[in-house]
């Protein structure tokens, strides 16, 4: 059984989520200890454990210490099938965190999910970050992937739903080069001109900078909780930004297009958090891609790719190159 470190480099979530992803794609079942120990609130969260689970449910896996607190978790994979899965974070935790986990797992023999919790919340992607910048890269590649968000969950309340559903896919090396682009304005509890000002705000910001007007979306909704979001993206690139009590609409969608602005202003194919979610897809599939800088993120997931045996390169220099030959 493999033993892993949990408070290693970035010692958070990230480690566990992958770790029980790569236990059922390699086979290898694993142990690890000091799970998120440098946390203020060390130990695995629910979002953590639903994450775990909806592996676990991909590929008929037993586990041991699987609880909100625990910091010490035992994996032992078995062989991935086709499964239909439901499962509830518990909370407002992150919807498209536990899909980061499930979808690799999933992809070469079908399945589905439909996960309620949070789709966006603070410190992780929003769920439009995750159907229009990171599906588009795979969906290109070969992966056959349909997602739709049935209701909105914003932090605290959650309570959000969101259903996809994969079919057996071959996936070809990784190699971006081509993305969407747009402007995603969501909100739900607040009157409509919320997202028609967020949206309106980055928009500007975006074409003043660029010269180009990206096509924008704007998705207000009734939902168990109070909340705004806006993502912009522009190829393999994107922004985002969480509304908060007390900040104008205007501003949040300055941010969102501030954070996209930095991105296309940096070296690179794709941003730096598209790069650590690709690195999976990197190590499995082959490819290579470029982004502007190896974040700490980045550098735990390739650490931890080749606690399993898969080996990922890293070249760094004006920018940051990442490649890998197909396992």
């Amino acid at each position: 059984m493999l033993l892993i470190d949990g408070s290693a480099l970035e010692g958070g979530g990230q480690m566990v989520r992958s770790a029980a992803a790569l236990s059922a794609l390699s086979g290898t079942p694993f142990r690890m200890e000091n799970i998120r120990a440098g946390r203020e609130r060390p130990g695995l969260r629910p979002q953590h454990c639903a994450a775990i689970r909806a592996v676990a449910g991909a590929c008929g896996g037993r586990l041991d210490g699987c609880r909100p607190d625990s910091s010490e978790l035992r994996f032992f994979p078995g062989t991935v099938r086709e499964a239909d899965l439901e499962l509830e974070v518990g909370t407002a935790g992150s919807i498209p965190l536990v899909l980061q986990a499930w979808l690799p797992v999933v992809l070469e023999t079908g399945g589905s999910l439909s996960v309620t919790g949070g789709t966006e919340v603070p410190g992780a992607p929003t769920i439009e970050y995750f159907l229009h910048v990171l599906l588009p890269v795979l969906t290109s590649h070969g992966a056959r992937v349909e997602a739709e968000v049935k209701r909105r969950g914003y932090y605290p309340a959650g309570g959000g739903l969101v259903e996809v559903a994969v079919r057996p896919s071959r996936i070809r090396p990784i190699v971006p080069d081509r993305g969407t682009s747009g402007i995603w304005s969501c909100s739900s509890g607040l009157p409509g001109h919320v997202t028609e000002r967020q949206a309106a705000s980055a928009s500007r910001k975006i074409e003043r900078k660029t010269g180009q007007k990206l096509p924008v979306t704007l998705d207000p909704r009734e939902g168990p909780g109070t909340g705004s979001s806006c993502t912009v993206f522009l190829g393999c690139k994107g922004g985002s930004a969480l509304g908060r009590r007390g900040v104008p609409a205007e501003k949040v969608g300055e941010a969102a297009a501030g954070a996209l602005l930095e991105e296309l202003g940096s070296a690179g194919a794709v941003d730096r958090h598209l790069a650590d979610q690709l690195l999976i897809y990197l190590a499995r599939y082959g490819g290579k891609y470029s982004t502007s800088a190896c974040t700490l993120h980045s550098r735990t997931m390739c650490w931890l790719l080749g606690q399993f045996g898969y080996k990922v390169d890293v070249t760094e220099g004006e920018e940051v190159w990442f490649h890998a030959a197909c396992a």
